[in-house]
């Protein structure tokens, strides 16, 4: 047997149910012994959001598809991208209990982390109020989630990604400026300018960091004197230690470029940030690079519970029996849950449009799931209607 060289766990692996809590292997042992094998309809919900949250973005459906595809189930789910709230069933997994159990566990994991990423991904462009973020976060986690971690937190409304294998899984042209480390080597912040001007494909715009060795109003025009028309940006990675007042001193950096004539350079912030800075920063920051918050953003805890057994409304505590359907409405995007059975509500006269599509049949997929690119822009036009 090879050894592995990094600990997380294969395809096939967690494809066939093998990244699952032991309870449910002992579960199903003990369901065949007793020769069970009753029908159940389980639902996919969350009982309430992190502190300060009242909506989130559902991620994670592309996967959930690949896991349970093949599987004799069949499920229903929001379409990837949806803002929803609490108490709003987003899956339902019908089939033998015997055939699904033991899937849980994983299914649960590709919606909870995925879920939260995007979602905190989304309150930060929605806190940037039309100016760019860009993602920087994936050193914060193991290599092996980045490519997850920056598809969501791009269809979250990020309108970039730094990590080449990410940026190749979306489709999209990798997102970045130049490391301290580059202007470490070579000495000095204009040196190091005028080499990556030099060298890099000039597609790729001139954003130059201008806090590595000394103040930053001072390196800004240095760096502006020395690329003129062709610099794009500053970046400002100011450390805690030295950071004081950032907003005076981005508007002294700002005062300092439009005096001599540089009305054209733009100001790019990241480091430490987070919606709350994102909105303190907004008067005089022109865009950012967000990491840690959106990379290590809270999890949305769903759960998973059976509503019905063999066709009978059936719950544990807290949790309300029988399958359900949501529907939004068409004219203000208010989502109702109501028994399966009963007639679609009113609203505000708009039509309301159920939210479970189907997703597998039968263990074949039935949805034509649509590509990253798409699904961030409906998660952008939804976004208009929300608050953080």
């Amino acid at each position: 047997m090879t050894e592995r060289l990094f600990h997380t766990a294969k395809d096939e692996e967690i494809k066939a149910g093998q990244v699952t809590d032991v309870y449910f292997l002992r579960t199903l042992e003990i369901l065949k012994r007793q020769g069970v094998t009753k029908r159940a309809v389980a639902e996919v919900i969350l009982k309430s959001f992190p502190p300060g949250w009242s909506w989130g973005v559902l991620a994670g459906i592309e996967e959930a598809a690949a896991l349970l595809t093949g599987l004799p189930v069949t499920v229903h789910a929001f379409p990837e991208g949806t803002l929803f709230g609490a108490m709003q069933p987003v899956l339902m997994i019908e089939g033998r209990y015997i055939d699904f159990a033991h899937y849980e566990t994983a299914l649960l994991g590709l919606l909870c982390q995925a879920s939260g990423v995007a979602t905190k991904a989304a309150r930060c462009k929605k806190a940037a109020a039309g100016h760019p973020v860009v993602s920087f976060g994936a050193r914060r986690m193991h290599p092996a989630l980045a490519p997850m971690i920056e598809r969501n937190a791009y269809l979250g409304g990020c309108d970039g990604v730094a990590v080449v294998k990410s940026a190749e899984l979306i489709k999209v042209e990798p997102s970045g400026t130049m490391p301290h480390s580059l202007i470490l080597m070579l000495g000095d912040t204009v040196v190091a300018a005028k080499a990556f001007h030099e060298i890099v494909d000039p597609a790729v715009r001139r954003v130059v960091l201008i806090d590595t060795f000394g103040d930053e109003k001072m390196e800004a025009v240095r760096v502006a004197e020395a690329l003129g028309p062709d610099l794009y940006a500053v970046r400002l990675d100011t450390p805690a230690s030295r950071r004081g007042d950032l907003v005076g001193i981005l508007r002294e950096v700002r005062w300092e470029l439009d005096l001599r004539g540089f009305q054209h350079v733009r100001l790019f912030v990241s480091g430490g940030l987070d919606e709350d800075e994102i909105l303190r920063l907004n008067s005089v920051a022109d865009a950012y690079g967000v990491g840690s918050c959106i990379s290590n953003a809270p999890v949305l805890n769903f759960s998973m519970d059976i509503v019905e057994v063999d066709g009978v409304p059936v719950a544990k505590r807290g949790k309300l029996s029988g399958r359900k359907a949501v529907y939004r409405c068409a004219g203000c995007g208010r989502l109702q849950v109501v028994p399966a059975a009963v007639p679609r509500p009113d609203c505000c006269g708009g039509e309301p449009t159920s939210l479970l599509q189907p997703l597998v049949q039968d263990g074949r997929l039935v949805r034509t799931l649509p590509d990253v690119q798409a699904i961030r822009q409906q998660v952008l036009a939804d976004l208009e209607r929300v608050t953080l």
